[in-house]
Order: C-alpha cells, then structure tokens, then sequence
C-alpha cells in the first residue's frame, strides 16, 4: 500500500526526494494535518507517484500536492567494530565538526535513542577528522 503525504506543488516531482522534518506549529489547525505528520522524523523520502489532487496550503507557496512517496533507507555513520546483520541500540555521533563532509552520517535526526537497528549493509569507511573509527551503514529499523 502507498504511502501518501502532502508536499508544495513545486517540490512535487516525481523522483524527487526529501527529508521529513517533522510537524509545523502552523499546522495544528489544518484539518489535512494527519496527512502532512504520518512520516517519519529525519527519514529520507522519495517520490514515487505525483496525484492531480491539489490542497490549500498556508506553508507552502501555491498549493499542496497529494504524492506517494517511498520510505528511504537509513544511512548512518557507525563503529567500525559493528558488522553487517548486527543489531542494537544504534545513536547518533555526537559531533561539532559541522563543516565535516560527514557531518549528515554522523548526526542524523533519523536515528531514535532507545530504538533498536540492524546494520543491513556496510559501505565504505569513513575518515574522521576528529579520529573516531567509523564506516558508512544502511540501518532498517
């Protein structure tokens, strides 16, 4: 089954991707608010189908448009020591290196403290500019 969402009519393309940042406080009194809120904090999504269906919308300039979108995987930075098919409690690095090309691995929002994750798969590893031994992960929850 699709998932679907409201996003700007001129974000709305078909492949396009986004991060969901979670609910606006100007949203509270919508009454298509449920729609906007199903997705995930920090998840990557992307857009699969564009509908003809049109909302209006006071967040967004023009009107809102109904998409189906794909729920991305998650990529994290993660010890080295940790290898693929393991499971655990999985955080996010703490890091003030905001200029690091890392920086998103590292400290994403997507990743939920006390949640459980398994390390799908294992990319390459990463050079930290601070030293820690990481490697880049997809993470399914």
């Amino acid at each position: 089954m699709a998932l679907v969402t409201l996003i700007g009519e001129k974000l709305a393309k078909e492949g396009g991707e986004f991060v969901y940042l979670g609910p606006n406080n100007d949203c509270r009194h919508c009454k298509l608010k449920t729609v906007c809120f199903n997705l995930k904090l920090g998840r990557h999504y992307k857009i699969t189908t564009v509908r003809e269906k049109r909302h209006s919308c006071t967040i967004h300039e023009g009107e809102a448009a109904v998409v189906e979108v794909q729920e991305l995987p998650i990529l994290a930075a993660v010890d080295k020591k940790l290898s693929q098919g393991y499971s655990s409690k999985i955080e996010k690095q703490e890091c003030g290196n905001i200029g690091c090309e890392y920086y998103d691995l590292c400290c994403t929002i997507a990743l939920q403290k006390d949640k459980t994750y398994t390390i799908k798969k294992i990319y390459e590893s990463i050079n930290c500019p601070i030293g820690r031994e990481l490697q880049k992960a997809e993470l399914t929850d």
